[in-house]
């Protein structure tokens, strides 16, 4: 892509700050959306240019927005920056070097929503970046994008910074706002969905960070120019978040449907060392691993084509593993992260996890006995579709994929450790 659309701060020194954002076309936006147009006519626009969710479902933002429950006030809109998923660093270079953009995209989905009220939700480790958008929203006030008779209309909106404590599970929407109304971080059962009853039980819509980064350009440009970017299904760019074993880690914005092998060997630069590419993971720890077969590289980074080679793009967080790592010493790691992060709400989770852990510690030690594969696929699979929120289903991903594709690793791990 020629000029960024959500990294603009790589082509625009400075516009972080307000005078430079504004000189940019900055909250004309949001002015637009405020002025001249109903909240239904944005959320039809949003609907239109296909924007589906950044932080991992890729839920078609206007169809969430949609299931607001009619003629229920106060509402409120929840901004997740709880980025915690490993591999996942998006989030925060919009929020350090793209700020107002972001914040212009939460005021245009509060008018959307028909809310007053909007809050950024940060994960504890963000102390220092929650502190800095407090001082970007003061600005905001002062240059009287915020406030009460917004544009001389009777439009008002106010928004908030909340810090979580830095729990995985409050990236999960509802955990989230039990984290917020001071509660444990611990999902909620569903239904009612937060469109219905979310914070203080009232209609909520709480959407990603890059997602909401997308509203200010799909509102001045247009739903059609939008959908010309990526493709038909998954329209858009999309900022990648590459780590692992590659040349050239960091953010690259790209359109939706560039193949993995552009991604890394053209951006990233290829494997160090002239190593081979043994497996990705495609969304950081909560997918399915793939081998790195030529079907996998050519295939195309949209949430339809990545499910058919047996994965999920997630949050687009693809992490490089070379040829180097024993498979079983990479799943050890990422249960190890899961059993860590389960909240304990529920049993199937809360159990599973500590046994996969239990069991790979041994894999490790070299203490198991090849029977103990089977068990661990066992245990992993007794778990599928149980548990009360995608953190269960997260961790078990790992654990199958693993041994499904890279048995021999396990193999290896026990007869070399005995």
């Amino acid at each position: 892509m020629a000029d960024h659309i959500l990294l603009r701060h790589r082509d625009i020194p400075d516009i972080d700050k307000l005078d430079v954002y504004l000189e940019y076309g900055g909250f004309e936006a949001f002015k637009q959306v405020v002025t001249n147009k109903t909240p239904q006519e944005v959320i039809d626009i949003v609907r239109i240019s296909g924007l589906r969710g950044r932080g991992g479902a890729g839920f078609p933002a206007g169809v969430k927005w949609g299931f607001l429950t009619p003629d229920v006030f106060p509402r409120y809109v929840v901004a997740n920056a709880d980025e915690s998923e490993p591999g996942t660093f998006k989030d925060r270079e919009i929020l350090e070097c793209n700020p107002y953009q972001f914040l212009e995209g939460v005021a245009i989905c509060a008018f959307a929503a028909q809310a007053n009220t909007a809050y950024v939700y940060c994960r504890g480790e963000f102390w220092d970046l929650a502190h800095e958008l407090e001082n970007k929203i003061d600005a905001l006030h002062e240059a009287k994008f915020l406030g009460k008779g917004l544009f001389g209309t009777d439009y008002a909106l106010e928004i908030h910074v909340y810090l979580g404590a830095g729990a995985y599970i409050c990236g999960e929407e509802t955990a989230l706002l039990e984290s917020m109304e001071g509660s444990l971080g611990q999902p909620r059962l569903r239904p009612p969905f937060p469109a219905a009853e979310g914070l203080y039980a009232k209609p909520t819509v709480v959407n990603n960070v890059e997602t909401l980064t997308n509203l200010p350009p799909i509102i001045t440009r247009g739903a059609d120019w939008y959908r010309s970017i990526g493709t038909e299904k998954s329209t858009g760019p999309k900022v990648f978040s590459l780590s692992g074993h590659v040349e050239r880690p960091g953010n690259y914005e790209l359109p939706l449907g560039t193949p993995f092998r552009e991604l890394i060997f053209t951006h990233g630069g290829g494997i160090p060392g002239g190593r081979s590419i043994k497996a990705i993971l495609p969304a950081g720890a909560s997918a399915p691993l793939l081998p790195a077969t030529d079907e996998v590289l050519d295939t195309p980074m949209d949430y339809e084509s990545v499910p058919e080679v047996g994965s999920q793009l997630g949050s687009a967080s693809i992490i490089v593993i070379d040829e180097t790592v024993n498979i079983a010493w990479l799943v050890h790691k990422t249960t190890r992260f899961f059993e860590h992060e389960s909240c304990g709400k529920c049993t199937p989770c809360r159990e599973g996890t500590y046994w996969m852990h239990h069991l790979l510690q041994r894999i490790e030690r070299g203490e198991a006995d090849l029977e103990d594969i089977d068990l661990l696929d066992s245990v992993a699979r007794g778990m599928q579709g149980k548990c009360l929120c995608a953190l269960g289903e997260f961790a078990i991903m790992p654990v199958i994929s693993g041994i499904q594709h890279f048995r021999a690793d396990f193999e290896a791990r026990i007869r070399n450790g005995r």
